[in-house]
């Protein structure tokens, strides 16, 4: 079969991985020949591709971020979008599609599927928002990175007894922020799934700093918001990509200088952004893509189009795709709870 892959959206450590997967794991067994579009649906409806060699695909399973490139480019900007990435299918003469992303790359797939577009989804971000699979790859190797953080500004606030805030990604869901902030030991968890009152994330902190401990670690993802009636937070840059979403950041920044306004201990704060996206994946992440992309690469012979591969208690299931596209995962309210046994 000759069969295109594309990656969308956010880069993440693990797609080489799952693009190794399909293109050695198919030549393998079934001497499949693959071709990359580049920047992802944009390479689909500008018919870029690049040829993608088995032998040199063997070698990417360890590297960060994506050899084709990625974009947050959506088909359906436009109504020319969708006719032309079928007629891309139809001139390159591929039998199948294979698209690695998260919910916009995914939705982008679900709705191209009910045209005809020949297309397997495989789950992909950072966020781990994706419904339908309990985990996307990226997902472990953005906690590691955040906690190895969380832990080295543990050392710089107990050293100068400040409270440190740590913003890490995490739009609408705070999967990142509960799970490095447990790992490290955080006095404070904000999500956006749980809005939360300034005043009292103070009072917490006076209360923790009036004993033994003189220093604090804040962790807030950075689509978290305060109560109705406080503003300032988060505000977008006013630039949106094609699929709406605004450009998030100021909400470590707010809460640090809160803190030491009503508080008076020096407040710092400490975005990590696009350092949780880069760098060589962990090996569970790599072990999960290649899951994933070796099950994608079977999906397309068993011709499960409009279907996408996810993590189900330990196997490798298919799924529809309009059964993960459009419904985020939020963050489980009984872990938040677990982890809020042990702030302040």
């Amino acid at each position: 079969m000759r069969i295109g892959i594309l990656t969308g959206g956010g880069d993440c450590p693990g797609l080489n991985a799952v693009i190794r997967a399909v293109v050695v794991g198919g030549a393998n067994r079934y001497g499949d020949e693959c071709v990359g579009f580049l920047d992802g649906w944009r390479g689909v409806l500008q018919n870029e591709t690049v040829p993608l060699d088995p032998d040199a695909c063997r070698a990417i399973l360890t590297r960060g971020g994506t050899i084709l490139g990625s974009s947050r480019t959506n088909p359906f900007a436009t109504p020319e979008g969708p006719a032309r990435a079928l007629a891309t299918v139809a001139e390159l003469g591929l039998d199948a599609v294979v698209a690695i992303g998260g919910d916009d790359t995914l939705g982008a797939a679900d709705r191209l599927a009910t045209l005809g577009f020949p297309v397997v989804g495989v789950p992909k971000t950072i966020d781990n928002d994706l419904s339908g699979t309990e985990v996307t790859f990226g997902f472990d190797t953005a906690v590691q990175i955040a906690t190895e953080a969380i832990d080295r500004l543990q050392t710089t606030a107990e050293s100068h007894h400040r409270v440190m805030v740590c913003e890490v990604m995490g739009r609408t869901v705070g999967h990142i922020a509960v799970h490095a902030g447990m790992a490290g030991g955080a006095a404070e968890i904000l999500i956006p799934e749980v809005p939360f009152d300034v005043e009292e994330v103070c009072a917490r902190l006076q209360a923790r700093h009036t004993g033994p401990r003189f220093f604090s670690t804040v962790v807030v993802a950075e689509g978290a918001t305060p109560e109705q009636g406080q503003s300032g937070v988060g505000a977008s840059e006013g630039v949106t990509d094609q699929f709406g979403h605004a450009r998030l950041g100021g909400i470590g920044a707010y809460l640090a200088e809160e803190i030491e306004r009503i508080t008076g201990f020096e407040a710092r704060a400490t975005v990590l952004g696009h350092i949780q996206r880069g760098g060589s994946p962990s090996a569970f992440d790599r072990v999960l893509a290649t899951r994933f992309g070796a099950e994608a690469m079977q999906a397309v012979h068993d011709g499960a189009f409009g279907s996408m591969v996810a993590l189900q208690a330990g196997s490798i299931v298919r799924i529809p795709l309009s059964e993960a596209a459009g419904r985020s995962k939020s963050v489980d309210p009984e872990l938040y709870r677990v982890a809020g046994l042990f702030l302040g």
